[in-house]
């Protein structure tokens, strides 16, 4: 079983990817980004993502079995679309099973912002702080 820990920011001027090594392994493996050119439209950004992943797959000789999308906006579950994107491209469009059928592998999508924050409270300065003020009460 593949334990890297494949992730796309896919934001309104550019798609950054990421592998790391695993979830308790960090290590970088490969990390790179494209412009999204979304003004040329949805299957466009689709392509966009595909190009993207499939420059990973060759940089880390391995391909994903999940992907990890922080997206501008929210997926809608009830309506299976996605919606209050600031890439207005993405509004209405079931993301998640396009992407599943492209890239042939499980997609997770959350909030970008969301991302960020989770992110912050279990590797950034949250944590660096939370530490620093039990270290202090202590």
């Amino acid at each position: 079983m593949n334990k890297q820990l494949w992730g796309i920011d896919l934001g309104g001027t550019k798609i950054e990817g990421v592998v790391l090594k695993s979830g308790h392994s960090p290590e970088i493996l490969c990390r790179k980004r494209i412009e999204t050119e979304g003004e040329k439209g949805y299957q466009h950004i689709l392509n966009r993502i595909k190009i993207l992943i499939d420059q990973m797959k060759a940089e880390t000789s391995s391909a994903p079995e999940h992907i990890g999308f922080g997206t501008p906006g929210t997926f809608d579950v009830g309506l299976g679309v996605m919606k209050n994107c600031n890439s207005i491209a993405l509004n209405g469009k079931d993301l998640i099973h396009d992407l599943e059928n492209l890239l042939k592998c499980k997609v997770t999508t959350s909030n970008d912002a969301n991302c960020f924050a989770l992110a912050e409270t279990r590797m950034g300065i949250v944590k660096e702080n939370t530490l620093k003020v039990k270290l202090y009460l202590a």
